[in-house]
C-alpha cells in the first residue's frame, strides 16, 4: 500500500476568554450603544450583519470598556505564534483596526479576507448554540485536479467524492462557542454560515499587524516604524 503525505496545513488556532459574566454585560451594552449611533447605516442592507467597522466603530482597542478582553487577546495571540515556532520577542505586534458584529435573524458576512493586515480573529462575546459558525474557504485547494470539483453543486449531489476528508475539502464550517477566540492568517477567505438563524450573536473581531523591532540584515518582515518617514 502507497504512503500518504499530507503538506501545506491551514493552521487555525481556538482558544477560551475567561471574563466575568459582568464585564461582558458592560461590552454588549457598549456594542448595541454603538450600534444605536450608526454613522453609515444605509451601508448595511437586510442580509448583512451590523459591523462596527463600516459605522464609526474602528477602534474599541482604544475603549477602556474592552482593555480587560484585549489583554486576554494579546496571550491568545502569542501562543498562536508559539504554535508556529515564531519568536514573538523579536516582533512588534499592533491592534491595526478592531469592531464588533451583531447578527440577527439570517443576516450574515459575505465572503471576505483582510488584506491589510496579517492577523485577525474573531471572538464571540454572545452566541448561542445554533448561531452561525465561520466558514473558512480554501482558494489554493492543491489536491483539486478536476477544476470545481471539490465545491461543485452538481458533483456533491451525486456524490462523485465518497466521503469529504481535509484531502478533498474546498470549505470547511469551524464551530465556535461563546467565549472562544479563533485566530488565523488575515489572508483566508473566510464568512459566516448563510441562511443560519441568528439570536443576537455578538462577535470581536480585529486586524493584527506585524513588524520586526530590529530589521538589520532582515529582508522580508515590515521594518519598524521608528524609522519610517512621513511623505
Amino acid at each position: 500500500m502507497g504512503q500518504v503525505l499530507n503538506f501545506f496545513p491551514l493552521t487555525i488556532f481556538k482558544s477560551k476568554i475567561n471574563l466575568t459574566n459582568e464585564k461582558k454585560k458592560k461590552m454588549i451594552e457598549e456594542i448595541f450603544t454603538m450600534e444605536k449611533k450608526s454613522k453609515n447605516i444605509d451601508y448595511k442592507n437586510q442580509s448583512s450583519a451590523w459591523t462596527g467597522d463600516t459605522q464609526g466603530f474602528e477602534y474599541i482597542h482604544n475603549n477602556p470598556i474592552f482593555d480587560d478582553f484585549f489583554l486576554e487577546v494579546k496571550k491568545a495571540i502569542i501562543e498562536y505564534l508559539n504554535v508556529l515556532e515564531i519568536d514573538h520577542n523579536q516582533l512588534e505586534i499592533f491592534i491595526q483596526r478592531s469592531w464588533a458584529t451583531i447578527s440577527r435573524e439570517k443576516e450574515n458576512i459575505a465572503l471576505h479576507k483582510h488584506l491589510q493586515s496579517h492577523l485577525s480573529f474573531a471572538y464571540y462575546l454572545k452566541k448561542s448554540e445554533g448561531d452561525a459558525n465561520l466558514l473558512f474557504v480554501d482558494e489554493t485547494k492543491h489536491n483539486e485536479f478536476l477544476p470545481g470539483l471539490f465545491l461543485s453543486p452538481s458533483s456533491n449531489k451525486k456524490e462523485i467524492i465518497k466521503k469529504r476528508n481535509i484531502a478533498n475539502s474546498g470549505a470547511i464550517v469551524f464551530e465556535a462557542k461563546e467565549d472562544e477566540i479563533v485566530i488565523f492568517p488575515s489572508k483566508t477567505s473566510h464568512q459566516t454560515q448563510p441562511n443560519v438563524k441568528n439570536n443576537d450573536r455578538i462577535s470581536l473581531s480585529a486586524d493584527i499587524f506585524i513588524a520586526a523591532k530590529n530589521s538589520e540584515n532582515m529582508e522580508h518582515l515590515v521594518t519598524p516604524f521608528k524609522n519610517w518617514k512621513t511623505l
